[in-house]
């Protein structure tokens, strides 16, 4: 199931990024951000993907979703010019963003390589 986060629990489980200036990832697990909006059709296709690979992942990957309109200081952060945007996280690496409406296996590919989750 993804979680939806608001900035503190965004600052709580990912980054805390107002005490930090360097990027220090606090998951336990690599994680996938969705940025997204309510209003925006692209981000409709994308979500029931991120649920199916979410329940396929659940012990691997922990996926978060972060509304732009709600959230618009973390978008910010994160310079989201377009949606949807997804952060790959790996543990130990620097993230990295995909923007656009990726397909499963665009998805599942990246989790691999970046992330390296199979």
């Amino acid at each position: 199931m993804t979680e939806n986060l608001t900035k503190q629990t965004f600052v709580d489980k990912v980054f805390d990024f107002e005490a930090d200036k360097e990027w220090s990832f606090k998951g336990e697990r690599p994680a996938i951000i969705d940025f997204y909006a309510d209003w925006c059709g692209p981000c409709k296709m994308v979500a029931p993907i991120l649920e199916e690979l979410s329940d396929e992942y659940k012990d691997k990957l922990d996926i978060y979703k972060v509304d732009t309109d709600a959230e618009q200081e973390l978008a910010s952060v994160f310079g989201i010019q377009s949606i949807p945007s997804m952060l790959f996280i790996p543990l130990g690496d620097k993230p990295q963003m995909a923007v656009g409406a990726l397909p499963k296996d665009s998805i599942k590919q990246a989790m691999k390589e970046v992330l390296k989750v199979e």
